[in-house]
């Protein structure tokens, strides 16, 4: 797989959807933080929240601004944009953002919110993207089983980001990373709708990224949580799913582990304790990591380093590359020592 990373790619179109997004975002984050007030999109402190003032948490309104701008000037230039697979992911998408903005003002029921995400799901299928992976040694496609499958991860992811926000700047710095590595995945596949898709979204969280940092000024909000999750769900069946293997799998769950698994724990975790699915809590991993003495920055950091490990991981696999293995523990090694470093010097401080 690794030769795919040498195919034809427009690489200047690429860089310039991240440039794009990214300038959008950062410039539209102050405009969002204005109407968040105005329309009273206001998050109030609760006992598991780490902020104790009124915030406004409708700033993922310029991550969505600074995608949907972005993507609407990279369709004058590529093709690949006219089909109805990327009708059916832009249909979903208005769909989702809008959602998220109405919950940011209004506080939709859950349910409500379930069942919207269900048909944008619904409109993906429709619309022909869906994963089809072909089990070893069973060489068929698992037909009966696309269907729930892509729904199942469509929805799942949809929320993944959600819950991993709960730390200043947490979600759009994991999820810039995990969209990197997922561009990265798509240049392998050979994927560039999927490319520019991800592309497009690492630009916007990275633009949003400096107002939301510790200490934040603007939350995103539903507004940008179930965006970010809905353009990864969607990207990595377009590009890494395309492959049509297990080994798929298992690249996408390296690429987006933090989400996923913390996602995974707090759904069972609920269950098990007899809570509500949906019923929030204070047990999420960064909440871990603050109970055990990081203080919010340095488990944000930490966070990030996770991140970037899983995603280099899932890039390697992707490769199949034996040098790639060695320069991965290299760089593992090299930012375990950057993240003990850090962790002593903000803690002498």
């Amino acid at each position: 797989m690794a030769h795919m990373l040498y195919m034809e790619h427009d690489w200047i179109l690429y860089l310039a959807a991240f440039a794009s997004a990214f300038g959008i975002s950062l410039v539209a984050t102050p405009y969002a933080k204005k109407l968040a007030f105005r329309f009273n999109a206001v998050q109030y402190p609760r006992d598991r929240d780490m902020h104790n003032k009124p915030m406004p948490r409708m700033g993922g309104l310029a991550i969505v601004m600074g995608f949907i701008i972005t993507t609407i000037i990279m369709a004058l230039f590529m093709p690949y944009f006219r089909s109805l697979e990327f009708l059916g992911f832009a249909v979903g998408g208005v769909i989702i953002a809008i959602t998220g903005i109405v919950d940011d003002i209004f506080d939709l029921h859950s349910i409500t919110k379930l069942i919207i995400q269900i048909i944008v799901a619904v409109i993906i299928v429709a619309s022909g993207i869906r994963i089809e992976i072909v089990v070893w040694p069973i060489t068929a496609y698992l037909q009966i089983f696309s269907i729930p499958i892509t729904l199942f991860w469509i929805i799942g992811m949809t929320n993944a980001v959600n819950l991993i926000d709960g730390l200043d700047g947490l979600a759009a710095g994991v999820s810039a990373i995990g969209a990197l590595c997922l561009m990265v995945l798509c240049l392998i596949s050979g994927s560039p709708l999927a490319v520019v898709l991800s592309a497009t979204l690492a630009g916007s969280c990275l633009g949003f990224l400096p107002r939301n940092f510790n200490p934040a000024e603007v939350f995103m909000g539903d507004t940008g949580a179930l965006f970010i999750g809905y353009v990864l769900a969607v990207s990595s069946i377009m590009g890494v799913f395309k492959g049509y293997t297990v080994l798929a799998v298992l690249i996408v769950i390296f690429a987006m582990f933090l989400p996923i698994l913390d996602t995974n724990f707090a759904f069972f975790r609920r269950i098990y304790k007899g809570h509500k699915w949906n019923e929030g809590d204070r047990a999420h991993m960064h909440h871990r990591l603050i109970d055990a003495g990081f203080s919010p920055k340095q488990a944000v950091v930490l966070l990030y380093g996770l991140s970037a490990v899983t995603a280099l991981i899932a890039i390697v696999i992707a490769m199949r590359d034996v040098r790639a293995i060695f320069v991965t523990g290299i760089f593992i090694l090299a930012l375990f020592v950057v993240l003990q470093v850090y962790r002593k010097r903000t803690n002498d401080e």
